[in-house]
């Protein structure tokens, strides 16, 4: 049995590959890589992480977060059935079409494939065989596909939590009164590979080699299927690592509540639906309420008079190098204190060989921090903030 098991799973992740989800989400990511660098040389005539930062971010800890999930809905005796998997890849496909990136997370391409396979069944639409897992589904596979969205909620806010905070895009916005003021902004993809259980033979329609194994008289196959997390978020009154991760921490306890809700389904059906829908509705208040606290808030990136603010850091740049973060004000430079970009920057002159800086760092507690400048260090310190003069974006210092 163990042996069976084990060719079923290297079979099942032997056909990811042949998943068109799978290779339209390193599309997808390549083309929000390239989008971010264009805004960020527009604003700041440099880009900050490279092109290929967001297909870097697709896979790894959604691996290890899917193979977890996996675990869980196995040992949980999950079976989704195979209309369900591809009713979520159309909607994952149909939503990236309102350029929304959000609107891939798991709440809306699971949630509406979930209603749209019991609307499917209900009209008994003619369904092609190979998207057919029985001609009578089983009651109990929908709250088995409630009980796998609640758990891909966690791993979204595991996903936000861990990852989202890394390498938030500097951007520059236009406050009430015209002026610029500075802003992050993280707009991610993620693939999250989970090995799902599925009821009956279909797969061994067109694929007659594919592994079927039985279970008490009853037919089953595993396969191995991306699902996307789409995830974006714009600070601007807040410093974007504790937003970001405050938005984590909070998907995270909605998929929490909705896994214990969910099990509920089991016994009674609407139970699922309520769940669904709480789900949806749920993921969907929390991306509002951040964003209405953040627009509320008084902007955090703003020219400052005591110093310069860091909106962004380009990464392996001296300044990187030095331990410089996002949110700290630079106040003085080789000992010369500095209110401005031309101040920074004649003070940086005085001493091209080494640079020393007094930071009052985002617990308004001053430190100093120095390196040896060296010829090639590229953007000087590789600092970008918000400009001091009108004009179009502001170059990096």
């Amino acid at each position: 049995m163990a042996l069976e098991w084990l060719f079923e799973i290297g079979k099942g992740i032997g056909k990811l590959f042949l998943h068109p989800v799978f290779y339209y989400l390193f599309f997808l990511a390549a083309v929000l890589g390239v989008s971010r660098v264009k805004r960020e040389r527009r604003d700041f005539h440099v880009r900050a992480e490279n092109a290929y930062f967001e297909l870097r971010q697709l896979l790894p800890l959604g691996i290890l977060i899917g193979l977890g999930v996996s675990l869980l809905s196995i040992a949980a005796g999950l079976v989704i059935p195979l209309e369900a998997i591809a009713l979520t890849a159309v909607f994952t496909v149909l939503l990236s079409f309102t350029t929304k990136i959000r609107l891939m997370a798991p709440a809306y391409t699971v949630g509406l494939a979930f209603f749209a396979t019991i609307f499917a069944v209900e009209q008994k639409w003619p369904l092609p065989k190979f998207l057919t897992t029985s001609t009578e589904m089983e009651a109990s596979v929908f709250p088995a596909i409630a009980v796998l969205l609640a758990l891909l909620l966690i791993g979204e806010g595991i996903l936000i939590f861990r990852n989202g905070r890394k390498g938030s895009s500097p951007k520059l916005i236009k406050s009430k009164r015209g002026q610029n003021v500075g802003a992050h902004e993280v707009k991610r993809l993620w693939m999250v590979p989970l090995f799902l259980v599925i009821p009956g033979d279909a797969l061994q329609s067109p694929f007659e080699w594919w592994p079927v194994f039985t279970v008490a008289g009853q037919a089953y196959s595993i396969i191995l299927v991306p699902f996307a997390i789409g995830f974006f978020q714009q600070v601007q009154g807040n410093l974007p690592i504790d937003a970001i991760k405050s938005v984590g921490k909070k998907v995270i306890w909605l998929g929490v509540i909705m896994t214990l809700l969910s099990i509920s389904g089991f016994w009674s059906p609407l139970a699922s639906i309520a769940v669904v829908t709480m789900a949806i509705v749920g993921r969907e208040f929390i991306t509002v309420r951040q964003r209405m606290m953040d627009e509320n808030q008084s902007f955090y990136f703003l020219k400052q008079n005591q110093g310069v603010m860091i909106l962004g850091i380009i990464p392996e740049s001296p300044a990187s190098l030095m331990g410089l973060k996002v949110g700290e004000l630079i106040v003085k430079v080789n000992g010369i204190p500095i209110h401005d970009k031309k101040g920074l920057y004649e003070a940086l002159l005085k001493n091209r060989a080494h640079c020393k800086l007094e930071v009052l760092d985002t617990n308004g507690q001053n430190r100093f921090t120095q390196r040896a400048l060296y010829e090639g260090d590229h953007h000087e310190l590789g600092i970008l903030f918000v400009q001091d003069e009108r004009g179009k974006g502001s170059e990096a210092v």
